[in-house]
Order: C-alpha cells, then sequence, then structure tokens
C-alpha cells in the first residue's frame, strides 16, 4: 500500500477500524501506509468539527517514547508548541514543519533526539477531523515540501480512518452509566486529589483501547492549562464510546476566580446537548436531520415534529430513515439510546 493509491489506502484503514484494531495496531497500520515518507514515529489525534480547535478525542501513537510524548503534549497543550492547529488553518494546504533549530521546540528535541516534526490537519469539507503529526530523528533529512504533498495525498484517507474509528463501535453504550468523579488539578498541573469514582474512571480511560498509559493523565494536565487560559469558562473534552465503551467527557474549570490556583475536572458520561453536536458530526448527521432528533428526544411523535417543523410526515420519516441507515440503528428507542443513557 503506497500514497500513490489514497483509494486503497482509505479502504484498508477504514476496514482496520471497522473490524475493532487496538490504537497500537492502528497506529501501525497509519505508520505503514506512509512509508513513502520516512518518519520514526508518528500520532495521529481526532476530533470533531464541532469541537473547533479545543482538546482533541482520542489519539493513536506509534514509536513514540513516553518522556517524549508527555513533555510533548505539555508544550502543546500549554500553546507554546508552533503549528497549533488554528495556525495551520490558515494556511491553504495546513501542514507546517519544525525543526530542533527552532528555539521553540530546541530544549525539548535535543533532550531526546528529536530532529524535525512534520503536522498536518486532517481536514476536508465539512471541518477538521484531527492531526497527524511525522517526527524524525536527530541526524536526518529535515522534513520539506514534497513530504508535505505526499501527506497531504493521504490526508482524505486518514479523515475517513478517524471517522471509521468512531462510528465502528456498538451504537448504544456497551457500559452501563459510571458515577460522575473529579479530580483537582493544582498550579503546576498534578493531580492533587481525586474521588474514588475518577480514580476508577481514569483507570479505566487511561491506558485503554485509544492510546498509551500516560496519554490520559497527559489529557488530564493539559485540560488544566486550557482552563486556566480560558479563565472563568469550562474547557472540555469528549471522547467517543469507541475508546471507553460510551461517551464520555471531561470538563475542567478554575476554582478561583483568577484561575492562578486549583483547576477541578469532572469526569462523567455525556449525553443531551453537550453529546449531540459531536455526534451529528461523526455519523454526518445533517442540520434539518439533527432538529428531528433533538425533537424526538424531547418524546415529541413524528406527525408533532413535521407540524413544529412545518413539513409533512413522509418527511420526518423519510430524514428518520436516513438517521438511521447513517447510524445503524435500528429504532427510534435505540437512536435515543445512543445520545441519553
Amino acid at each position: 500500500m503506497s500514497l500513490a493509491d489514497p483509494d486503497r489506502m482509505a479502504r484498508e484503514l477504514y476496514t482496520a477500524a471497522r473490524q475493532g484494531a487496538t490504537s497500537d495496531e492502528l497506529g501501525e497500520a497509519v505508520s505503514r501506509a506512509l512509508k513513502a515518507v520516512a518518519h520514526d514515529a508518528l500520532y495521529l489525534s481526532g476530533t470533531s468539527p464541532a469541537a473547533g480547535f479545543g482538546p482533541e478525542s482520542f489519539s493513536f501513537w506509534h514509536a513514540v517514547e513516553a518522556d517524549f510524548g508527555r513533555a510533548f503534549l505539555r508544550d502543546y497543550h500549554a500553546g507554546v508548541h508552533p503549528n497549533q492547529p488554528a495556525d495551520l488553518a490558515r494556511l491553504p494546504v495546513p501542514a507546517g514543519v519544525v525543526g530542533a533549530d527552532d528555539r521553540r521546540v530546541r530544549r525539548l528535541f535535543d533532550a531526546h533526539g528529536v530532529g524535525c516534526e512534520l503536522r498536518m490537519l486532517l481536514r476536508d469539507a465539512r471541518g477538521t477531523w484531527g492531526t497527524i503529526g511525522l517526527l524524525r530523528s536527530e541526524g536526518g533529512r529535515p522534513f520539506d515540501g514534497g513530504d508535505i504533498a505526499q501527506v497531504a495525498r493521504s490526508a482524505p484517507a486518514l479523515a475517513k480512518l478517524v471517522r471509521g474509528y468512531v462510528t465502528a463501535a456498538r451504537l448504544t453504550p456497551a457500559i452501563p452509566v459510571p458515577p460522575p468523579g473529579v479530580v483537582i488539578l493544582g498550579p503546576d498541573h498534578a493531580i492533587r486529589s481525586a474521588t474514588p469514582q475518577a480514580r476508577a474512571l481514569r483507570d479505566r480511560m487511561n491506558g485503554g483501547h485509544t492510546s498509551p498509559d500516560w496519554v490520559f493523565l497527559s489529557v488530564l494536565s493539559g485540560l488544566s492549562m486550557r482552563a486556566r487560559r480560558a479563565g472563568a469558562e469550562s474547557v472540555a473534552s469528549i471522547g467517543p464510546a469507541a475508546s471507553y465503551g460510551r461517551w464520555m467527557v471531561c470538563e475542567a474549570q478554575p476554582l478561583d476566580g483568577d484561575a492562578t490556583g486549583d483547576v477541578a475536572v469532572i469526569i462523567q458520561a455525556a449525553d443531551g446537548e453537550r453529546l449531540l453536536p459531536h455526534f451529528c458530526d461523526w455519523y454526518g448527521i445533517t442540520p434539518r436531520e439533527r432538529q428531528i432528533i433533538t425533537q424526538l428526544r424531547d418524546a415529541s411523535a413524528a406527525k408533532h415534529v413535521a407540524r413544529r417543523l412545518g413539513v409533512s410526515v413522509y418527511t420526518v420519516n423519510d430524514h428518520l430513515k436516513a438517521v438511521y441507515r447513517k447510524t445503524g440503528a435500528g429504532s427510534r428507542d435505540e437512536l435515543l439510546a445512543a445520545i441519553t443513557n
């Protein structure tokens, strides 16, 4: 499989995701698919357009050492690492290369023998679905415009991979609703305390299907950093059922007015208004279909939905059939269970 055949690449990666490949297996599959662009390690993060440039939903890592990964995510979440998603999004080709000669990464790269990084957004007409990052060791040839062009040709297949990964999971939750948990992080972004419920959730989410065991703790620290920059506003990351057995949300907010003290992160099941925009993104639900799902969620019958939206019952049912086809739901109850339980 090579980048010369992006359609085949898309099919093979999508099949791997649909067949329930693990994070490690998917990371290796992506690395093999990108073998035409020499690299020593890579990461791939997934997000939905509804998340904007907030925290990612999940990530795959291949051949990335834990110490480097933790430091890398620290700088990324702190906003000091170059090629932030919002910056890349302004470019015609949303990609950038940074090397050890850049003062912003010199210390980090030199300490871990990294020579350079190529980062690209996975973007299509509907929005951004994640980020791919390739790393080369110190002493290797720096990434160049030819490498960017090669990776850009793979972007549609990689975007399809992250969507396939999320939608491959069973629609209704595989586990009961867990009790919410609270984690407190100090000004140094390290965990100060956690409720027993949070520790149980952390153990299940840390080292789960979606990423190495150090990533989830780095995500909590990243939420702490982002929450302090946001001030009074909360910052949230919504993870898919493919990763955690059901949709989960981690929401961080400072405990003081000036955002210099502790930050609380609430970990709980995601549903309702919080979940719906992301759910609709991943499953390709149109705005009109989302309106109908919202009305159904409020226990409205199809004829009442039709009256409220000024359309016929036949139109409502046609939209519902489209939603069932996209999500694999066999009934209204199964669909609503996916977003409300």
